[in-house]
């Protein structure tokens, strides 16, 4: 089921910002709706525990791909009126999309699967997940250029469906887990308060996180754009973005294998170094396939850094014990403003420079970044446990 509701999303991912730019004629525009979207979901993120409390899992799942239908005939208004105000409101209910899914999931695989087997269960949805958006951006790109927008809307609606028809068949067998835990009362400003003290402690992989969301954001958003002007060279020039994906199918079975433990932090900044230095490669040449290899290897190296990051914010929530959540909540909330700030900025600079030198300037923040890292970064980041103890939630 997965599957298919990612590949929906994976062929509208590549497809949207293109056409939203084309309609609009303005990257920083364009930058700025698909920005809108992470806004919505940053606000969902603070109210639906509460709203969700109580409801089944299977029912939650049914929401997002209900959400998703949603999102796929809004676009299919877009396209006959192609108005911003049409582009806001289908960004606001992919937003909320993505927050059904991530709360489903996460309810599903916590209440349903054992402890030992979780981590094997993340893996398998992860590389489906992956695998989708290796082929969601050639299926879209394909039909964009071949049928046209309105056929891409239609497959990605198709696939969404075929991915509901399969919940509604196997789903019945899985067992039900209700969100009935006790949800505190919302205190944003206490909350803001935990996540500052914590940040004054850990902003190093903070900042590796950011970083690395920004430059994602990038791709998903002036990277279609690019990836569609290479596809007007030669059909091949379409991978540009799948390229960058691919990857992420196999490298983190790797890493896993891998077995590291220690320098985690040092390796994630070592190997985002490596992507900064590699995207800046993409400037001083034209070629088509200088690009798409640039983008493979940049999605491996990336790749790795990921799961690196989040072992090492696996590590600071064990140490943190009950008060652990607030670290999820920051290490959350840091992809949400990587994926707000990332549209607008690569939207900025794609109006100046053009999309493939936004990747170049790009990269070098990425290196600068990586640098200053790799200098100041600590062995070890001191929490104020005693401080911690004391948060009373």
């Amino acid at each position: 089921m997965l599957f298919f509701v990612y590949l929906g999303d994976g062929i509208l991912s590549d497809w949207a910002p293109s056409f939203i730019q084309g309609s609009v004629n303005s990257s920083l525009i364009m930058g700025l709706v698909i920005s809108f979207s992470s806004v919505v979901g940053f606000g969902a993120d603070l109210i639906f525990p509460q709203l969700l409390r109580g409801l089944k899992t299977r029912k939650i799942l049914l929401m997002a791909i209900g959400s998703s239908l949603v999102f796929c005939g809004v676009l299919f208004w877009s396209i006959a009126w192609p108005m911003v105000i049409l582009f806001l409101v289908a960004m606001a209910i992919w937003g909320i999309y993505y927050e059904f899914l991530g709360f489903g999931t996460q309810a599903f695989v916590s209440g349903s699967v054992p402890a030992t087997s979780r981590s094997g269960v993340w893996a398998i949805m992860g590389t489906f997940r992956s695998l989708a958006y290796f082929i969601g951006p050639v299926i879209g790109s394909y039909l964009a250029i071949s049928r046209g927008d309105y056929w891409v809307v239609v497959v990605a609606t198709f696939s969404v469906i075929l991915g509901y028809i399969i919940w509604k068949i196997m789903g019945r067998n899985m067992s039900e887990v209700v969100l009935d835990e006790p949800v505190e009362r919302i205190n944003i400003l206490k909350e803001i308060k935990h996540w500052t003290i914590l940040f004054e402690h850990v902003w190093p992989v903070i900042i590796i996180s950011l970083t690395m969301g920004i430059v994602d954001a990038t791709y998903w958003t002036t990277g279609t754009v690019f990836s569609d002007n290479l596809a007007k060279q030669t059909w091949w020039g379409g991978l540009f973005l799948p390229f960058y994906t691919l990857p992420m199918v196999f490298v983190g079975v790797i890493v896993a294998r891998w077995g590291i433990y220690k320098g985690k932090k040092k390796m994630a900044e070592i190997f985002m170094l490596i992507s900064g230095l590699l995207l800046v490669m993409i400037g001083p040449s034209d070629s088509v396939m200088v690009a798409l290899i640039v983008s493979l290897l940049v999605g491996t190296m990336l790749s790795v850094s990921w799961p690196l990051t989040d072992a090492v914010y696996s590590d600071i929530v064990s140490r943190m014990g009950s008060e652990g959540k607030h670290m999820v909540g920051l290490s959350g909330s840091t992809l949400s403003v990587a994926y707000i700030v990332g549209p607008i900025v690569a939207g900025l600079i794609s109006q100046f420079v053009g999309e493939k030198n936004t990747f170049v300037v790009m990269g070098v923040m990425m290196v600068l970044v990586s640098i200053i890292l790799l200098v100041v970064t600590p062995k070890k980041m001191k929490l104020p446990q005693t401080e911690i103890k004391t948060w009373d939630d």
